[in-house]
């Protein structure tokens, strides 16, 4: 499988200076570009291609690599909502291919900018070391803070699948973010508040509408991004490592109806706070972590998962005492909701492929994870 590794580049002055004017320039054209592809409605990249390879490299001073990326950047990114104009920032990456990079073993990279080919020195760790002979062609430039990265792309190699003696069912909640039926809580306490926090900045940058409040919404909007994948990877790599180190198998709800289901809870708050979070990359993220590591997972229909008794298997929209709390009419059983829907979870994933374990976790849950803190 594919994966991502940031290297990080040391650079001179001269070569920071060359490699960010290099940077402005693409950008410029891949602009450029976008709006023309958005004016004519072409998102075939031969057609663009055919239209306006020679004007890119004359008016932007591209290399001919450099014009095929700057087309293939835009194809890709006005194929995604042909509703909007792909706008890309100033200082955004640069991708870079093996016609334009070249690794020269473990410590030089060269690449090309406006001005051909400069070598540059890595700063590279153990763990890249490890992963260095793997490396394919392709890599992103980015400029984080300061300093230039390149994102490089890795063979990684999978583990072999094993065979599980048990299943771990996640489910995915509004104010915790992930319950497993072990009742574990990733708690999403902290993750409102910067929702909040982004939420307010974001009605005061929109109230001014000036071009500073704009330049200052992008910026926010990138680190709120940035935010929810980091979240993301923390609860990813948590219910991997639990799964692989307890020989269980990962059972997921099907995420196709996630935001429906936080429209019947009916609330706009609730439904605005499903919308602000990233449920499909969290599943994606467990997903490529767990291929990664050999952990079978399996997804179920959530249908009921939250209104289903563990223990008597009685179905009644009654079972949901609150919204938190579950307390069956049948039995009287009583426990957190989410952990109640994670335990049904695990069952389905039992039922859908046998599986022999224990799979219902006890009442007593330990203290919840705050995620993000």
């Amino acid at each position: 499988m594919l994966q991502a590794l940031p290297v990080k580049l040391e650079t001179s002055d001269d070569e920071k200076a060359l490699l960010l004017a290099t940077m402005r320039k693409y950008n410029e054209a891949a602009n450029f570009l976008a709006e023309q592809a958005f004016r004519l409605k072409i998102a075939n990249k031969v057609e663009l291609q055919k239209r306006f390879y020679y004007q890119l490299r004359e008016q932007f001073n591209l290399s001919a690599q450099f014009a095929v990326r700057v087309i293939s950047k835009v194809v890709e990114a006005y194929k995604r909502d042909k509703s909007i104009k792909p706008v890309f920032r100033e200082l955004g990456a640069i991708q870079y291919d093996q016609r334009n990079i070249s690794w020269k073993g473990l410590d030089k990279v060269s690449l090309i900018t406006l001005k051909g080919r400069i070598k540059l020195r890595t700063r590279i760790g153990e763990y890249q070391k490890a992963r260095s002979d793997r490396i394919r062609g392709q890599a992103d430039l980015i400029y984080r803070k300061g300093e230039f990265y390149l994102i490089a792309v890795v063979d990684a190699p999978e583990e072999s699948e094993f065979d599980p003696i048990g299943a771990i069912g996640i489910d995915l909640g509004i104010e915790n973010l992930a319950t497993d039926s072990d009742g574990q809580v990733f708690s999403g306490e902290k993750v409102e508040k910067v929702r909040k926090r982004y939420n307010g900045l974001r009605a005061r940058l929109q109230k001014k509408g000036t071009r500073s409040a704009k330049r200052h919404l992008k910026k926010m909007s990138g680190r709120e991004k940035r935010f929810k994948r980091d979240i993301n990877h923390v609860i990813s790599k948590a219910i991997v490592s639990k799964a692989k180190g307890t020989l269980r198998a990962i059972a997921l709800e099907d995420l196709s109806g996630i935001r429906s289901r936080a429209t019947v809870i009916g609330r706009k708050q609730q439904r605005d706070r499903h919308s602000k979070w990233s449920f499909r990359q969290l599943r994606a993220f467990v997903e490529y972590k767990a291929k990664r590591d050999g952990v079978p997972v399996k997804f179920v229909d959530p249908k009921n998962t939250s209104r289903e008794c563990p223990k008597c298997h009685n179905i009644d929209a009654r079972n949901r005492h609150t919204r938190n709390h579950f307390k069956c009419t049948e039995c009287g059983y009583e426990a957190m909701a989410d952990h109640v829907a994670a335990c049904n979870i695990a069952a389905r994933a039992a039922v859908n492929q046998p599986i022999v374990a224990p799979l219902f976790s006890a009442v007593t849950s330990p203290p919840a994870l705050a995620v993000g803190s």
